[in-house]
């Protein structure tokens, strides 16, 4: 409705001017009679087109000050298009190359974001922060969510996609064999200069092609932790009423590490795909 209000007035603004082929017609008239419906013929077609193109432009004039309803800012595309994300194959499991960065569940509600420590602590539904609630670490690591949010019957994984069970995990680390967490772990340190996370990031090979990131965690009690030498990731299967299952590696050594905590906690999100 905004697009066509746009264009309506500006072709508003063109139908009061005077049409150019009665101009012309007053310019032609003292020439003979072919000449004259031969010239005004083609300056009508002339007219035409140029008023077509008017009205292209107008459009395109009208999207580009942001009056199209259909554009979409670029959280809306990345909440509804897992295209965003690049795909790992893995043994039989595809995964999202990097962690889940949205601000909406599937069916479009927002989630919360939340930066005060004391309301994080008394959540009991799902939100989202940035670490350290800094806007700059959510375009390297991702979003940090709480295990509501996880859990939301709304959809937290776009459609298609979902995430991991504590088993669908265990089905990862099995299939990598030794040095698990190694073959996940993106390479380099933040001393070398080649990579983010601290140095030894002992046995990363990022072979799997997972690119696992340590972007920390953010305690039940709203408190930051650990980015740069741990990396925690959820998994959707709850442990009890207070705690689910999750994932972590760490800087110190290749492993996999598999525990429990409480649902109040902020964890990095990892996607598997629907099987097919």
């Amino acid at each position: 409705m905004v697009e066509a209000r746009c264009a309506h007035e500006n072709l508003s603004l063109l139908a009061a001017s005077p049409p150019l082929a009665n101009t012309l017609k007053s310019t032609y008239l003292s020439q003979d009679t072919t000449t004259y419906f031969l010239t005004t013929k083609i300056l009508r077609m002339n007219t035409t087109i140029k008023t077509g193109l008017a009205i292209l432009l107008l459009a395109i004039s009208c999207k580009k000050e942001g009056t199209d309803l259909r554009s979409k800012t670029s959280d809306d595309v990345s909440d509804m298009v897992a295209g965003k994300y690049p795909i790992v194959k893995i043994g039989t499991q595809r995964w999202m190359g990097t962690n889940l960065n949205v601000t909406k569940y599937r069916n479009g509600d927002k989630i919360p974001q939340v930066t005060d420590p004391t309301k994080w602590a008394g959540l009991h539904k799902g939100a989202w922060c940035w670490y350290n609630n800094d806007s700059a670490t959510g375009a390297v690591y991702g979003r940090l969510y709480n295990w509501y949010a996880v859990h939301d019957p709304r959809g937290l994984a776009p459609l298609g996609w979902h995430i991991p069970s504590d088993t669908e995990w265990t089905t990862l680390s099995t299939y990598l064999g030794n040095n698990p967490g190694g073959k996940l772990k993106d390479t380099g340190t933040i001393e070398a200069g080649t990579g983010l996370w601290y140095a030894p990031n002992t046995g990363a090979t990022n072979s799997s092609g997972f690119k696992a990131l340590p972007g920390g965690h953010r305690l039940p009690t709203g408190s930051y932790f650990h980015i740069g030498t741990y990396g925690n990731w959820w998994s959707s299967t709850q442990v009890d009423t207070a705690n689910a299952w999750n994932r972590t590696l760490s800087n110190q050594n290749g492993s996999v590490g598999r525990s429990y905590h409480v649902l109040q906690s902020g964890f990095s999100v990892r996607c598997i795909k629907d099987s097919i």
